[in-house]
């Protein structure tokens, strides 16, 4: 029994202690931001605009993507849930919708997230989670209106989101084979001769 009471111990404290919240900064708006810029030497921007548009496609495809005309930089929108993973049930505590942008430069690119606005999610008579209407709360004034814990798990998420997010993008553009690769001529069976 005091083994596992020990192992329970150690585990709540690993989930205490990564806290992702400090990956977090401010920008110029008062907002809180996710940027990260990353040298890719040898690559043009063309490469790296494809390498980025596949990606958003393939990893995160139910985002709005929105590529810039003149600039050819890749803007959009996602959402994530927050759910509680220490329970045996899972709870769905909420939401938080971002804004993406990817930029593109010969041998570089920059990437952050942004505008992040948290929605809390309660539980409607037939047992579903669904998010509040009207209760969306932007993160950096979720203080005033979010109690502690809320505010704590919402900000420590995002960051550990953001940082994943950093990091499937980095992998998919270092991949040489990151470009949709062409698709094969089918192969037509007949069935009537045989």
């Amino acid at each position: 029994m005091k083994k596992i009471l020990l192992v329970l111990v150690c585990l709540f404290a690993v989930r205490v202690a990564s806290a992702q919240k400090d990956l977090l900064s401010f920008n110029e708006q008062n907002k809180y931001i996710y940027y990260q810029v990353v040298e890719q030497p040898g690559l043009t921007t063309d490469t790296l605009q494809a390498r980025a548009l596949y990606f958003l496609k393939t990893d995160y495809p139910l985002n709005k993507v929105e590529k810039a005309a003149t600039s050819g930089n890749f803007t959009g929108s996602g959402k994530f849930l927050i759910a509680s993973t220490l329970s045996v049930i899972k709870h769905i505590y909420g939401e938080v919708n971002y804004t993406y942008f990817i930029e593109c430069k010969d041998g570089k690119y920059r990437y952050w997230l942004t505008d992040f606005v948290y929605t809390p999610h309660n539980t409607d008579r037939y047992g579903n989670s669904v998010p509040e209407p009207g209760m969306g709360v932007p993160l950096e004034n979720a203080a005033k209106r979010l109690d502690k814990h809320d505010l704590n798990l919402s900000l420590d998420e995002t960051g550990a989101y953001c940082k994943q997010f950093g990091a499937k993008l980095k992998q998919a553009m270092v991949k040489i084979s990151a470009l949709a690769p062409k698709e094969a001529k089918k192969k037509v069976i007949m069935t009537k001769d045989w």
